[in-house]
């Protein structure tokens, strides 16, 4: 089968032929119908951190089940029914582990750890929703202490409280951001909890933004000098209770951390190292963690671990469980990101996908001298690729 292998001492993913996977017992194989990009894909390429001199790359995937492992098979699960549409994510070369990728042909994956796709969903919208749907749920859920509309525990209910619980999200129209939106007005829904959600981007994208499904009562340009004051503004001057930072890179951490209230919670995306920031010089400290907690296996960097952790486990499983549910529409739970379907294939996504996410930081993108139209600056979009 074709698959895009990292070749770690050279810096470069290529197409290459290799051995198809065969399921293990409690895994499922999918044919791979489509991919989406995040920006750790190309990351841990042209920086790699792979232990390991060839890796198969690559994170989201929506495709169609065609093999069950020998322990599964019986199960009345529709994941392990062949010609099932699933989706989920895999690790890919993100970190030292020598664990597969997402980018290939065919993938072997564990059954509980993708979600079932609703029939009006097509595969390149499925794709853009695991990865980035769980970082926003395990940040709001798990680390600001927002009430789960899924997860096993029974939740607290807000129907008697008139408080307002002001959310702030830097970084709106990214992917995070925008599944962020969504999953908030959900758990609203479900909770009683009354809910302000402020958020910060371009303003080409408030339009949008105020609507269905992310319905943002405040929004403001992360380009005006005065944001952090508009924020604020909208807070009575009080501050915001809870914020989420989608970007996480140095400045936009401290100015996020300016629009707190004394008391409010802030989650970030990424960490210190990777995001450029010292929590030291903050006085609300930053709760962060990995969305690959959620494959629930030991993660390891360059100089550090990240050990299983089984509760990130279950809650990445009840997450599926949830997406798995279809609305009354044939819609999924979480409307997907929009879908820039690039051209080409596997054999185009080095030349033309990782140019446009470039390397490390995302204030660091460089503007692209291509003609095509598919090659114009990402916003607000997913790039998706068929195999």
């Amino acid at each position: 089968m074709k698959a895009l292998v990292l070749k770690t001492s050279l810096k470069k993913a290529t197409v290459e032929n290799v051995d198809r996977p065969a399921p293990a017992s409690h895994e499922i194989l999918v044919n791979v119908r489509a991919i989406a990009l995040n920006p750790v894909d190309e990351l841990y390429v042209s920086s790699p951190i792979a232990a390991q001199e060839k890796r198969i790359v690559g994170t989201d995937f929506a495709g169609v089940v065609v093999e069950a492992g020998s322990e599964i098979s019986d199960l009345s699960d529709p994941r392990v029914k062949v010609g099932t549409r699933v989706a989920g994510f895999l690790q890919g070369a993100s970190s030292v582990n020598d664990r597969p990728g997402a980018f290939a042909e065919f993938i072997a994956v564990p059954y509980d750890l993708v979600w079932k796709i609703p029939d009006n969903l097509t595969f390149e919208e499925a794709s853009t929703i695991s990865m980035c749907g769980l970082t926003a749920a395990q940040a709001l859920f798990g680390r600001l202490g927002l009430p789960s509309p899924f997860f096993l525990a029974p939740q607290e209910t807000f129907g008697g409280d008139t408080r307002i619980t002001n959310l702030f999200i830097y970084g709106s129209s990214t992917s995070v951001g925008l599944y962020a939106a969504q999953l908030a007005r959900i758990a609203a829904r479900v909770s009683g909890m009354s809910i302000r959600l402020v958020g910060a981007a371009s303003s080409s994208k408030h339009e949008m933004l105020r609507n269905e499904p992310y319905s943002y009562d405040v929004l403001v340009d992360y380009r005006d000098e005065d944001w952090v004051q508009k924020v604020k503004d909208a807070t009575n001057g009080n501050g915001v209770d809870i914020a989420l930072d989608c970007i996480s890179e140095g400045q936009t951490v401290y100015k996020t951390h300016e629009t707190l209230a004394p008391s409010a919670k802030l989650a970030v995306i990424r960490g210190p190292v990777g995001g450029q920031y010292d929590p030291a010089l903050l006085a609300v400290k930053p709760a962060y963690g990995a969305v690959w907690e959620g494959l629930g296996v030991e993660v390891g960097y360059n100089n550090a671990i990240i050990p299983a952790n089984p509760d990130a486990h279950a809650f990445a499983k009840k997450f599926y469980d949830f997406l798995s549910k279809p609305l009354p529409s044939g819609r999924a739970q979480l409307e997907p990101n929009p879908v820039r379907l690039m051209p080409g294939g596997l054999e185009k996504v080095t030349q033309d996908g990782f140019r446009l996410l470039g390397t490390g930081l995302v204030s660091q993108r460089s503007k692209i001298q291509r003609p095509e139209e598919y090659m114009r600056p990402i916003s607000a979009e997913k790039l998706v690729y068929w195999i």
